[in-house]
């Protein structure tokens, strides 16, 4: 988005797209002029459960090469009120009195790409707590219609807070393979519906 940094969280109905675009936005000025798919705009997308690693850096530029890694969605409607606890340790929180869980997962907080863009979570929505855990959790696209998992984006996950903490604050501790950084690194979390 030309440096211009939007959010758009996870939870609301809004978030799933009925039909997938690269851009899915135009930019549009005080002088009732639109564009559509500049150079530098971005969007990012939740992807399929990892990357091809035969594919991790080339830029996917057809409708038909992009959707096996764009993630599906569904829109669904109920009646209760959800939220989502984090417990900042590698234990599944429980859900409040006269509330159920609907899922576990681990605490999702943000991504960044490029240029400092991207986007994060509430941490009390639904959004911010992912069922599964993978790398990366998002694909960039660019406004020259391409897709790609770029070697500058980052996703950001709630850490484990560990005791005894090395160094300053926990900083320092290095997670390698996906088991260490699920069962070690990785904040749990769950989501709850009222009863």
């Amino acid at each position: 988005s030309s440096g211009i940094n939007a959010e758009w969280p996870l939870r609301p109905g809004g978030s799933c797209m009925e039909k997938f675009q690269v851009m899915p936005f135009l930019q549009c000025g005080s002088r009732n002029v639109c564009q559509h798919g500049q150079r530098t705009d971005k969007s990012f997308w939740l992807t399929t459960n990892g990357q091809d690693d035969d594919k991790a850096m080339a830029p996917l530029k057809t409708e038909d090469d992009i959707l096996p890694y764009i993630s599906r969605c569904t829109v669904c409607s109920g009646t209760q009120y959800t939220m989502a606890r984090h417990s900042y340790s590698n234990e599944v929180p429980a859900c409040p009195p006269s509330w159920d869980r609907l899922w576990a997962g681990y605490s999702y907080l943000m991504v960044t790409g490029g240029g400092g863009v991207g986007g994060g979570q509430d941490l009390g929505s639904v959004g911010s707590c992912m069922e599964n855990f993978f790398l990366p959790s998002f694909i960039e696209c660019v406004g020259r219609g391409m897709c790609s998992y770029y070697v500058n984006n980052l996703d950001y996950w709630l850490a484990a807070k560990k005791d005894p903490i090395p160094g300053m604050f926990g900083m320092g501790r290095i997670y390698n393979g996906l088991d260490n950084i699920q069962n070690q690194g990785l904040s749990r979390c769950a989501v709850c519906a009222k009863k």
